[in-house]
C-alpha cells in the first residue's frame, strides 16, 4: 500500500519542488509599498502574490533604483519592481500592478505657484531615483535643465530636506511622505504645513523581466489573483496607510 502511494505523494509535491525561483529587486524602505528587511508591504505582497501563482518563487534582493536597473542589465537579477518601460532598461515588463499617486510637494509658507511641471524648473527639487526617466518626457526635460534637480536613494532624506528647507520641492508618493514623518520629527519640524502641487497623473508600475516567457506567466499571475479577490484583500491589508 505505501508502495502504491509512493509515486502519487512524488506528484503531489514535484510541482513545489521544482518551483523555479526568481532573483527579483526591490527599492529600498518605502512604507507602505515596501518595508525593507521584514519582507512585506503594499507592493511586495501583490508582486509576491502574483509570481506565487505563477508558480515561481521569490528571491528578494534589495538596492536603491540605480543599483537594480544595473543589475538587471548585468543579469544579477531576474526581474525588478517598481519599472516601467520609460525607465531607459531594456527589459520584458509586465502589465502594471500598482499605481503610485506622485505629488510635488513644498512648505506652505514659502507661498510658491507652481502650476505646470515646467515651473519646478525655477526651484531646487529633490526626487526619487530614475524619476527623471519614470515621470514622463516632460519632467526629464525639466530635471536635464535644472541644476538644482537631485535624486535620493532614500525617501527619508526627502523628508529632511523639505522640512528644514533645504529643498524648494520634494517628488513623491504622499503615504511615502507621511510615514517618514515621526522617523524625522526630533529632527525637523513636520507640523509645519504643506502645500500638494497635482501635477502628475498616477504613475503605472511593473515588474521588468530579463525573460519575456518570466513576464508572461508574471501577467497570468497578476490576472489570477485580481480574479480570485486575493489583490483586493492585500489592498485592504494596507488601507490604513491610504
Amino acid at each position: 500500500m505505501y508502495l502504491r502511494a509512493w509515486p502519487l505523494l512524488c506528484l503531489l509535491l514535484a510541482p513545489v519542488a521544482m518551483a523555479e525561483t526568481l532573483r527579483i529587486g526591490f527599492g529600498t524602505h518605502k512604507p507602505p509599498y515596501v518595508f525593507e528587511g521584514e519582507n512585506r508591504g503594499l507592493e511586495f505582497d501583490i508582486v509576491a502574490a502574483a509570481l506565487r501563482a505563477a508558480g515561481y518563487q521569490m528571491e528578494v534582493r534589495h538596492a536603491p533604483m540605480e543599483r537594480l536597473h544595473l543589475a538587471l542589465r548585468r543579469g544579477e537579477l531576474d526581474g525588478i519592481a517598481t519599472t516601467n518601460p520609460h525607465s531607459g532598461i531594456e527589459a520584458h515588463y509586465s502589465a502594471p500592478y500598482i499605481e503610485y499617486h506622485n505629488v510635488a510637494v513644498a512648505l506652505t509658507s514659502r507661498g510658491y505657484r507652481i502650476d505646470s511641471i515646467a515651473d519646478l524648473g525655477r526651484f531646487s527639487v529633490s526626487s526619487f531615483q530614475r524619476s527623471r526617466f519614470l515621470l514622463g518626457s516632460e519632467f526629464q526635460a525639466m530635471a536635464a535643465s535644472n541644476p538644482r534637480y537631485r535624486e535620493e536613494a532614500q525617501q527619508i532624506n526627502r523628508n529632511r530636506l523639505l522640512y528644514s528647507g533645504r529643498v524648494d520641492v520634494v517628488i513623491g508618493d504622499p503615504r511615502i511622505l507621511r510615514y517618514f514623518n515621526p522617523e524625522v520629527a526630533d529632527q525637523v519640524d513636520t507640523g509645519q504645513p504643506l502645500t500638494l502641487y497635482m501635477l502628475f497623473p498616477p504613475t503605472p508600475y511593473s515588474v521588468g523581466f530579463r525573460q519575456p516567457l518570466q513576464r508572461d506567466r508574471f501577467d497570468q499571475g497578476l490576472q489570477a489573483i485580481r480574479a480570485s479577490g486575493e489583490y483586493l484583500q492585500i489592498e485592504r491589508h494596507y488601507a490604513d496607510y491610504y
